[in-house]
């Protein structure tokens, strides 16, 4: 008689091993505890290598670990797969009231219905992206919230928020470090807004030239000034009409033309430059800033009416460094984007590269480290992105916070490494090594007699 145990492993044997679906289970870290052969085979992956793993880093776009960490099921999610569109369900794991991980499932079979399935879904999103830059030639929107990556709690709840403000007229004033991403959610603010079908227009405040900025604005007529344009030209705010105008790095505009901004907000209308008549026009206002506006106003460097005039609904975007379960995600989102671009074979990024990121500050924010994965992909002679791959900077920077001991064997163990470095770039000559390191020839050999290098 056949044992109740060895009943239920062949009855699992069957139904996951020999199924056509591709299962896989995580934990509540998102490391893989269970995949099945169909998976494995579809992927190209060796078992025994995807357990223990973390999810991101095995299956291309999974969320399976989002799931284990919110708890929220995800059914007939549309997951791109080797260069297919599967169908994934992902159900979270519960257990004594709370979520242990997730079991996911996706759609899968090697038949001639799944591949025109396939096709037809691979034709409707050429479709829907057809008429999606339609739009974006239309309107100057080029982005949306589906561009924002980033699955942390701060993210979601900035991106319900965006969702929540966007409908409507009011004025936003968006917040956050160079590099965040403010201007990616005012185009998506535009996108979700009642006037998504109209003019979406950008200044930039901080590049304009203040003698400029005025007539950027607001338009001129035509033989307004010395080298204006025959028949004149219109303001942004003009092109605007109708739509969103978006006013980029607010804090650096000149006193002059913040005036002149009050009072087209009071009234609604617009004066060009050398015009004697005002123009009736309506534009929904979004500023952004990375500075301390509250700090300028006492400088009288800014309009205080005018501060209360663009802060009705204020969003601050965190920096990269306060939502480091983000790094992951942006990592590999930028190393596709690179390696798309390039053409330049790079699969993946170290673990340890990963592990040494999530300790940076990145001053530069979503900036700077897309700038970093795009170096190391040049610089990379494989297919994984290692720590010796990075550039200096941030190399010196990873390997300086993991240092632990004296102020003293801190900065030694750190010029060591600068010195290394610099040989390792000249090859080894001394004299050029001293030159870019700015110290004498003598006192670069006692350095490098000290150091054993």
């Amino acid at each position: 008689m056949v044992s109740l145990d060895s009943y239920r492993d062949e009855i699992f044997e069957t139904v996951f091993e020999h199924a056509y679906h591709c299962f896989v289970v995580v934990n509540e870290e998102g490391l893989i505890t269970y995949l099945n052969n169909t998976y494995c085979d579809f992927l190209g992956v060796d078992k025994s290598e995807a357990i223990g793993v973390h999810v991101a880093d095995v299956i291309e776009n999974s969320r399976m670990h989002i799931v284990a960490r919110t708890g929220i099921e995800e059914i007939a999610d549309l997951q791109y797969i080797r260069g297919n569109h599967m169908i994934a369900n992902r159900i979270p794991i519960h257990s004594d009231g709370r979520v242990v991980g997730a079991v996911g499932t996706v759609l899968f079979r090697d038949t001639k219905e799944w591949m025109k399935m396939n096709s037809h879904i691979k034709d409707l999103l050429l479709e829907l992206e057809h008429y999606r830059n339609q739009f974006k030639n239309k309107d100057g929107a080029t982005y949306s919230l589906h561009d924002i990556v980033g699955s942390s709690r701060q993210m979601n709840d900035l991106k319900n928020k965006i969702k929540k403000i966007s409908p409507g007229d009011v004025s936003i004033l968006f917040r956050g470090e160079s590099g965040t991403g403010k201007e990616l959610f005012a185009h998506s603010v535009h996108q979700l807004s009642e006037r998504n079908t109209k003019p979406f227009v950008t200044v930039n405040c901080a590049a304009i030239p203040d003698h400029l900025l005025e007539s950027e604005l607001f338009g001129y007529e035509d033989g307004a000034f010395t080298g204006a344009r025959k028949g004149g030209k219109l303001g942004k705010f003009q092109l605007a009409d109708g739509g969103t105008l978006f006013l980029d790095e607010i804090g650096d505009m000149p006193l002059s033309a913040q005036v002149k901004i009050l009072r087209v907000l009071q009234e609604g209308e617009v004066e060009a430059v050398g015009s004697v008549n005002t123009q009736k026009v309506d534009v929904r206002i979004i500023a952004a800033t990375n500075q301390p506006l509250e700090r300028l106003i006492e400088e009288q460097r800014f309009r205080e009416d005018l501060f209360y005039r663009i802060n009705v609904i204020q969003v601050h975007i965190p920096p990269l460094r306060d939502r480091p379960e983000d790094l992951r995600v942006l990592s590999k989102f930028f190393l596709d984007k690179v390696t798309n671009r390039t053409g330049k074979r790079v699969i993946g990024i170290d673990l340890d590269v990963l592990d040494r990121f999530v300790q940076l500050n990145w001053p530069g924010n979503i900036r700077e480290l897309e700038n970093v994965i795009e170096s190391a992909v040049h610089l990379t002679n494989t297919e994984l992105i290692k720590f010796e791959d990075l550039p200096d900077h941030i190399q010196l920077n990873a390997s300086f916070l993991k240092e632990n001991g004296t102020l003293k064997e801190i900065m030694e163990n750190t010029e060591k490494q600068v010195i290394e470095k610099v040989l390792n770039k000249v090859n080894g000559d001394k004299t050029k090594a001293k030159e870019l390191l700015g110290i004498g020839k003598s006192n670069l050999y006692d350095k490098i007699k000290k150091y054993g290098l």
